[in-house]
């Protein structure tokens, strides 16, 4: 039921928005509009990906927390989503997901209500190896009474 809301609104406030819009400065306007959009959020989307994976890796390298840069990742991949959608108000989010100060309110307000237990990176610190000694499991079987019935006699 939450989703429904958002699933029935935003295709009525686009509607809206095109037939006031397209009445205000005709069909071929607000189509170049949508259009422009499109190819500037790919633009955008392309290059501030590319900021937030340096971001990421640089993070995996110094072993930190890489939720921030994988939050805003994500933020971005949808704004791309929004801003390839043809429409006015979905443009509006995806450009507003696209200033960083607001991905970072979004990332603080989100991560208020979630709780990181444990970050684990990699493998854990391993016991100090013998050279002597060799790993390996065994299971204690009882001894055979009688031949072994590999021969007989």
């Amino acid at each position: 039921m939450r989703l429904f809301l958002p699933f029935l609104l935003v295709p009525l406030i686009e509607i809206a928005l095109f037939i006031q819009v397209g009445g205000l400065i005709g069909l071929w306007w607000t189509l170049a509009i949508v259009i422009g959009t499109a190819v500037l959020g790919t633009f955008l989307v392309r290059s501030q990906g590319m900021a937030v994976l340096a971001q990421l890796r640089g993070s995996m390298e110094r072993l930190s927390d890489p939720t921030g840069p994988l939050a805003h990742g994500a933020m971005i991949l949808f704004s791309g989503a929004l801003l390839l959608t043809p429409g006015f108000f979905t443009d509006a989010v995806g450009f507003a997901l696209l200033v960083p100060g607001i991905r970072e309110s979004i990332f603080r307000a989100v991560r208020k209500r979630v709780v990181i237990e444990r970050f684990n990176y990699g493998t854990p610190p391993q016991a100090p190896v013998d050279p002597n000694v060799i790993e390996g499991e065994f299971e204690e079987i009882e001894p055979r009474k009688g031949p072994s019935g590999w021969t007989r006699h």
